[in-house]
C-alpha cells in the first residue's frame, strides 16, 4: 500500500529481531527495502536469510547503562552525552 501511494524507500525499525521461521524470507520479498533492529537478540541465521536486515551495535549504550545504575550515576547523561555530536 505504501509503494501503491508513492512512497521511496520502505524501511521497518523494530528493537528486537525475534522472527519467525518464515519471516526472512516474507521480509526478502516484500516492497520492504530495509528491515533495521538491534543486536539485543541473536539474528544471524535470519541475516544470513535475508539481505535487507541491518543491525545497529547497541551493546556501549547498554553497557554504559548498567554501570551508572550500579554506580547510582544520572542516567539521563546517555540521553544527552551519548552518540551527541561533537
Amino acid at each position: 500500500m505504501l509503494r501503491e501511494r508513492g512512497a521511496g524507500p520502505i524501511i521497518v525499525m523494530a528493537t528486537h529481531a525475534i522472527l519467525s521461521a518464515d519471516a526472512p524470507r516474507i521480509l526478502q520479498d516484500s516492497a520492504i527495502n530495509q528491515v533495521v533492529v538491534t543486536n539485543t537478540v541473536p539474528h544471524c541465521s535470519q541475516k544470513r536469510q535475508c539481505s535487507k536486515i541491518k543491525t545497529v551495535d547497541v551493546s556501549m549504550i547498554l553497557c554504559e547503562a548498567v554501570r551508572r545504575i550500579h554506580c547510582h550515576e544520572s542516567m539521563s547523561f546517555l540521553f544527552h552525552h551519548i552518540g551527541a555530536d561533537d
